[in-house]
């Protein structure tokens, strides 16, 4: 009988002092982009801490193409874009808290997908000075269709903090509040890229008076671009689209980024490409009856794109698609040194911040433009924090010893992970994942 007492005694007593003190120590809060016990190496944040302040530009004198006759010359405005930039800042690494404020939804006046306001948790501190060390190389962070500047957020701190300036663009006509005709994100992405390139250049100039000043080395840019950001990247960096595509946007306005009829800027050095639209399977699945051998793009037009890629897919691309989308423009852009990083049993939601927590609720349809059934979003952050590091690392700062974790062991399935374990993955970790590695001049089987 006494010792029945004692044990319901201690068992009472226990959960009491835990509970003490779990309040008089909280668990530390996770934010997307925090490195899991499991993550790779270089999804550890860098040695800076990370400042972020919201730029409003403002891109003028150009096309009008939501507001498009269907015949007739399309009238021209004074584009806005806001713009995320992370930076180096003095500090500890990892130091300071932000709130972003971002919006669900399918554009206005969706009943099905209404606008709801959420907040997305960072380490980074608002309106910091910058770190006046670099300058630092430029990335531009491009998103979907519809996305935010805010959406890839984990991966803008984790690279500001490895010695990155970071500008995520709000691609007008495309983001979850301002969801408008699609054809103004088929000319625009492009467009907004290279004139944020250049904004971000000129603030970067001495004497500018921004707080880049002397910071921005926009002579070594890359873009990270997600689907539809994916589609305007490979097609800034020089990958032009086939003539068939004209008739998708009014006024022939798609002219000028077809094969041979633009100059690409030569500052962009480096593009990562995660689950990119436009390949065959996506224009088929969303419906467009037109398109050249590989999509928007031909031969040729792919042939345009020079610099090296970093292709991100999901194995079952239901949107962009894999065998005739991703993978097949990876194949085919033969004049660009690239690689192509495969999630197994993942589809096209690989590149955002984990689902929101603090909207409730939270739609499926919602849930489902950042979560992926078969995978924890976390991880996948992890995986794209550390290869995405390596990959510019080695192309836009010159670090040959990034390439080190570019090349993993034969075969490229990470099966045999145990047995040859990648660089930078803890043992038993590299699984569910392929690499695959091509040159300039070569085609894959």
């Amino acid at each position: 009988m006494k010792r029945t007492t004692l044990f319901l005694t201690c068992a009472l007593i226990v959960p009491a002092l835990y509970s003490a003190g779990a309040q008089s120590m909280p668990a530390p809060m996770t934010v997307p982009g925090d490195a899991r016990p499991d993550a790779p190496e270089l999804a550890a944040r860098g040695q800076y801490a990370v400042g972020v302040r919201t730029l409003n530009l403002v891109n003028k004198g150009q096309q009008d193409i939501v507001h498009a006759p269907k015949e007739g010359a399309i009238p021209t405005y004074d584009r806005p874009l806001t713009v995320e930039v992370w930076y180096p800042a003095p500090g500890v690494s990892g130091s300071g808290s932000v709130k972003y404020m971002d919006v669900l939804g399918s554009g206005p006046g969706d009943p099905k997908r209404p606008n709801t306001p959420f907040e997305t948790m960072g380490r980074a501190t608002r309106d910091a000075s910058a770190v006046q060390a670099g300058p630092f190389p430029l990335v531009i962070l491009s998103h979907g269709y519809p996305g935010s500047r805010i959406l890839m957020s984990y991966l803008g701190e984790n690279l500001a903090s490895k010695g990155y300036i970071v500008a995520s663009i709000d691609h007008t006509d495309a983001t979850h509040g301002d969801k408008a005709a699609f054809a103004s994100t088929l000319v625009n992405r492009a467009l907004d890229d290279n004139f944020v390139i250049s904004e971000m250049a000129r603030q970067g100039m001495a004497g500018s008076g921004s707080f880049l000043s002397n910071v921005v080395n926009a002579e070594q840019t890359g873009i990270v671009g997600y689907s539809m950001g994916g589609y305007g990247a490979l097609n800034a960096a020089g990958a032009g689209f086939g003539a068939e595509v004209l008739p998708l946007v009014p006024g022939g306005a798609l002219a000028a980024r077809q094969t041979g009829a633009f100059q690409t800027d030569g500052r962009i050095r480096a593009v990562v490409a995660l689950a990119p639209w436009g390949g065959d399977a996506a224009r088929r699945a969303a419906g467009i009856p037109v398109g050249g051998e590989f999509g928007f793009w031909d031969a040729a037009g792919l042939a345009g794109l020079r610099v090296p890629t970093l292709f991100i897919a999901g194995e079952h691309d239901d949107v962009s698609g894999f065998d005739g989308g991703v993978k097949a423009l990876f194949q085919n852009t033969v004049n660009a040194d690239r690689s192509l990083l495969v999630y197994r049993s993942a589809r096209h939601n690989i590149a955002a911040n984990p689902a929101p927590a603090t909207a409730n609720p939270v739609s499926a349809d919602d849930y489902l433009r950042y979560a992926e059934p078969a995978w924890d979003t976390a991880r996948i952050n992890n995986i794209n924090q550390h290869f995405v590091t390596a990959f510019l690392n080695l192309h836009l700062k010159g670090e040959t010893g990034a390439a080190t974790y570019l090349n993993v062991p034969t075969p490229v399935a990470s099966d045999a992970a145990a047995d040859a374990p990648w660089p930078g993955f803890p043992p038993r970790t590299a699984i569910g994942i392929e690499l695959h590695q091509l040159k300039a001049g070569e085609q894959q089987s």
